[in-house]
């Protein structure tokens, strides 16, 4: 199998915090990609967010129903065992506390677990979505993004400058360059991605970094 790279890599590392009956709620992106990288022997309930539990992986083209699309409105499927429900009962399981992980793309994502991934001021944009009410109503948040702007910029920072959709309510942060834990004291890089160094995450991160004296490798 050729090594992941990009968002393949990053959908697959946070796939890995999925335990055996995990209820997971993915956001739009890459975090849709992680049901196409589930470990062997973890069987999970997907929530998709616009109204269906058990997910399952991305249909070949030929084997698309256009009645099934996931929150970005690509092809997706159900697993036998799955259901389709409207949007109240969907967020009534968010708010309930029913959801154990829900991974999310980002704008921004700070030292302090802070993510804004709603809005930027004086531009159109999707908006909320359930975003916020996932921020508040679930424990462990796994944000999936680049690890920096197409102009360079880090989006991983000491303080958030956009409108926040959660505050210190992040636990991951995974890119295609690094995993960090976010802890009381800060970011810790716990995982370099093939062919990154200590030097260029420091290098391409605005946030303080806490490096350990041991760093795994992400796959």
């Amino acid at each position: 199998m050729a090594e992941l790279t990009g968002r393949a890599l990053i959908a697959s590392r946070c796939a890995k915090f999925f335990k055996d009956g995990d209820f997971v709620n993915l956001g739009i992106g890459v975090p849709l990609m992680c049901v196409n990288y589930l470990p062997e022997g973890v069987d999970l309930w997907l929530e998709a967010e616009i109204g269906t539990v058990g997910s399952g992986p991305s249909p070949k083209w030929s084997d698309v129903d256009i009645d099934i699309i996931d929150a970005g409105g690509m092809p997706a499927s159900v697993i036998k065992g799955g259901s389709v429900y409207e949007h109240p009962t969907g967020f009534g399981l968010i708010r309930g506390g029913h959801i154990d992980i829900a991974v999310l793309g980002t704008l921004q994502v700070d030292q302090e677990g802070n993510i804004a991934n709603w809005t930027i001021p004086g531009k159109l944009v999707p908006g909320m979505g359930g975003a916020m009410d996932l921020c508040a109503g679930v424990k462990k948040i796994i944000v999936a993004t680049d690890h920096c702007e197409k102009n360079g910029d880090s989006k991983i920072l000491k303080k958030c400058t956009l409108p926040l959709t959660g505050s210190k309510c992040v636990t991951d942060i995974v890119t295609e360059r690094c995993y960090f834990e976010v802890t009381p004291e800060g970011l810790v890089l716990r995982e370099l991605a093939p062919g990154y160094t200590v030097e260029d995450i420091l290098a391409c991160t605005d946030a303080d970094v806490i490096v350990p004296d041991e760093i795994g490798v992400m796959q």
